[in-house]
């Protein structure tokens, strides 16, 4: 299953071109419901902008996407906004842009630029992962051997999620599904099959600063 990119953390960012003022939210979000909400809680805190385009793409295969100019000529705003989201293979997320006039036409290839730098403006200030499918794993050794499983983990990348230290250890991983074969047999020859590998729930997981997220 390819891995996702998806929004951990929203973020704002601002263009300017020609005095006019392009500020981007970008808000991640699980259903149209809520996507409609946001942008309609952003339309209102700036009521008074000449225009509030949006776009934003929903699903594991991004199978659901709206966009809108929102007054802006047909296709200078909403669409590129959404081409930059898809072009980034992102999912579920939603991104508002708000338009202060600055008294200059633009132009309609001048539009989509200013549009589609004030999307990549805002997800420059996002936080943004990749959503990779795996399963736990539970790798119970000895003492002798816990330090060639930790070199294992460690050369292979491998998250740790938390680990136990009593009459054995527990290291408690999460492991990509697309390692699974290749990381089982890896631990049992490092540790000539003395290590007990317990597989446990799928989950869908990323990295955020360095530290495992659980979704």
């Amino acid at each position: 299953m390819q891995a996702q990119k998806m929004i951990y953390r929203g973020g704002e960012g601002e263009i300017e071109e020609k005095k006019s003022r392009f500020i981007a939210h970008i808000q991640p979000v699980e259903t149209e419901e809520e996507a409609t909400s946001y942008i309609n809680e952003m339309k209102k805190k700036y009521w008074d902008a000449r225009h509030n385009c949006s776009a934003f793409v929903l699903g594991e295969n991004q199978e659901l996407t709206r966009c809108s100019d929102d007054g802006e000529p047909s296709g200078t705003a909403g669409r590129p906004m959404l081409d930059v989201l898809l072009k980034e293979n992102l999912h579920n997320v939603v991104v508002v842009v708000t338009r202060y006039f600055g008294g200059t036409l633009l132009g309609t290839g001048g539009l989509v630029r200013a549009y589609q730098g004030a999307v990549q403006e805002g997800l420059a200030h996002c936080t943004i992962l990749e959503k990779l499918h795996g399963q736990v794993l539970h790798v119970i050794t000895d003492y002798n051997g816990v330090g060639k499983v930790q070199y294992l983990l460690g050369s292979e990348q491998i998250a740790v999620l938390d680990s136990e230290y009593g009459e054995n250890v527990c290291l408690k991983l999460v492991v990509e599904l697309s390692q699974k074969e290749a990381i089982e047999k890896k631990l049992i020859d490092a540790t000539n099959g003395k290590a007990q590998l317990e597989w446990k729930n799928p989950v869908s997981f990323g990295l955020v600063d360095g530290k495992v997220e659980i979704f």
